[in-house]
């Protein structure tokens, strides 16, 4: 079933490439913050970011963090679905700048995806805290979803003014 879905010839060895080291940085730098970062000990890394680990079983920012086994492995299948449905945009998508975009989505929902199937919780350990105000918590994960958001947004935005320039 799934197979069907997925247009093999859509699906360049380089964007499968680029898709299996993203998930391979992610991972890694989960397990390097669960090894080397103790759980709610703040450790300086760089003026805007320093390490502090969390464990969110919610979704960005915490949202629908409440902890308890039912929301956990619902947001589990919730993502899971909305990944697949990133897949199907990706390989239908023929805009090379949009496709880059939703394979940095699809790699940030796999990989939190991926770190919440033993527990129920997803490791944020990078704190963002400019002027030592405290943000948020995010992981690479993370990161690639809102770089990847932006990228898509860029370019509909770039799209919608090229659209209006060739009306006038």
């Amino acid at each position: 079933m799934f197979m069907a879905m997925v247009k093999l010839e859509n699906l360049s060895k380089g964007y499968l490439v680029t898709l299996c080291f993203l998930l391979f940085i992610d991972y890694l730098s989960k397990i390097i913050a669960l090894n080397y970062i103790e759980v709610l000990q703040q450790n300086d890394f760089l003026p805007l970011i320093d390490f502090l680990i969390v464990f969110n079983s919610g979704i960005a920012f915490s949202f629908l963090d409440l902890n308890n086994f039912v929301s956990r492995y619902i947001l589990l299948i919730i993502v899971f679905f909305i990944t697949m449905y990133f897949l199907k945009i990706f390989l239908d998508e023929k805009d090379n700048l949009k496709k880059k975009s939703f394979l940095l989505i699809i790699a940030g929902a796999l990989g939190n995806f991926i770190d919440r199937l033993p527990d129920g919780v997803v490791t944020d350990f990078l704190h963002f805290k400019p002027f030592d105000f405290s943000l948020f918590i995010f992981n690479f994960a993370d990161a690639y979803i809102t770089i990847g958001a932006v990228i898509f947004i860029f370019s509909e935005l770039i799209l919608l003014k090229s659209k209006n320039e060739s009306k006038n």
